[in-house]
């Protein structure tokens, strides 16, 4: 599991360096370039928080199901128990999403 999360994060980086290829600039252009960075880095980490968010949620059922596999009789409280964990990981991806709502206003303008 772990090669192929490195493997994805191999392609991703590889796929993103002519995004970050620079050009000589002059100093009036340098804010423009700050607003690349800012749009890069925020959808960059978007991307990473709900890789990792369902990741994490796959785990989780994963190991929820097992559980439930071998003992049927706790079947009510492990669900209830994945569904809080469930909800906590997502709020997380959730928080980036306003993260990227609250900084992407500033690429606009």
């Amino acid at each position: 599991m772990l090669t192929k999360g490195l493997a994805v994060l191999a392609i991703v980086a590889l796929l993103a360096v002519p995004a970050v290829a620079q050009e000589a600039r002059s100093a009036a252009h340098e804010e423009s370039g700050a607003k690349m960075y800012l749009g890069l880095a925020l959808g960059l980490g978007l991307a990473i928080a709900a890789f990792g968010g369902a990741l994490g949620q796959s785990r989780a059922i994963s190991a929820a199901v097992d559980a439930v596999a071998r003992q049927p009789e706790a079947g009510a409280r492990i669900q209830g128990m994945m569904i809080i964990g469930l909800a906590l990981i997502e709020t997380l991806v959730i928080y980036m999403l306003l993260i990227c709502f609250m900084w992407g206003g500033k690429l606009g303008g």
